[in-house]
């Protein structure tokens, strides 16, 4: 029934946006971190929890390990877009879907073929030089001779452009993406406990009358939705955009 009235909601719209977290790209064979099989909650070798190893100090401080931990457990090059991506995509097509905001950082969204996506986190497939700032694909990263990539062009350190602990928001997508949510019609929200700030936050920039929570759990803004489901949000997407 609910599924049934998304439909109808996405039909009678041309002003959607969706907002997503992990839970997106769990159907692209991409972990989330917070659930009982997530990273989080996996012993590892390294003698520290993720949260450390992925903060600014720990870059700094300890490049090669980050680097280990990051491209064993973050990267997953294989993974290809699902159903939620590919309705997603489709909506945008249609006219219907103004913007994706996303917390991936896994280029999901865009390899899908979505042309307006936000990344509140950054991305694995952007990297800069921290000292000349020159730029570097994915693959650079991943077939570098030394664990730490080095820029061929002033032996700097090479950093991945996502946001680690610590670090700011990029503050131009942060506007954008209160811009977009704050004239929504219909705000989708996907695959995010809204636990986390300050992405969770951003929900409450809000001020329309439809808005859709699709989670396979609660989340603390339940009872302000108009549509909750509680289902694998590619299945969920897939029925509603057909």
């Amino acid at each position: 029934m609910s599924i049934h009235l998304l439909k109808d909601l996405i039909s009678q719209s041309s002003n959607i946006v969706f907002f997503g977290g992990a839970g997106v790209s769990t159907e692209s064979n991409i972990p989330d971190f917070r659930s009982e099989q997530g990273i989080y909650n996996t012993k590892n070798k390294y003698g520290y929890p993720p949260e450390v190893i992925l903060s600014h100090t720990f870059f700094i401080r300890h490049t090669e390990i980050f680097y280990d931990f990051y491209k064993t457990t973050m990267i997953y090059k294989d993974a290809k877009p699902n159903k939620a991506h590919l309705a997603l995509a489709a909506l945008e097509r249609q006219g219907k879907l103004k913007a994706v905001i996303t917390q991936n950082i896994d280029g999901l969204h865009q390899m899908a073929g979505s042309k307006n996506v936000l990344e509140l986190h950054g991305s694995i497939h952007r990297n800069y030089c921290m000292k000349c700032a020159e730029k570097y694909s994915l693959d650079y990263i991943l077939n570098s001779q030394d664990i730490i990539p080095k820029c061929s062009k002033c032996g700097g350190t090479i950093k991945p452009d996502v946001v680690l602990y610590e670090e700011n928001l990029d503050m131009n997508v942060l506007e954008k993406s209160i811009e977009y949510i704050s004239k929504a019609e219909v705000l989708i929200v996907g695959g995010t406990s809204l636990t986390v700030y300050p992405a969770a936050g951003l929900i409450d920039y809000y001020k329309g009358d439809k808005l859709v929570l699709l989670n396979k759990s609660s989340t603390p803004y339940d009872r302000r939705a108009s549509i909750v489901i509680n289902d694998r949000i590619g299945k969920v997407m897939e029925e509603a955009v057909n």
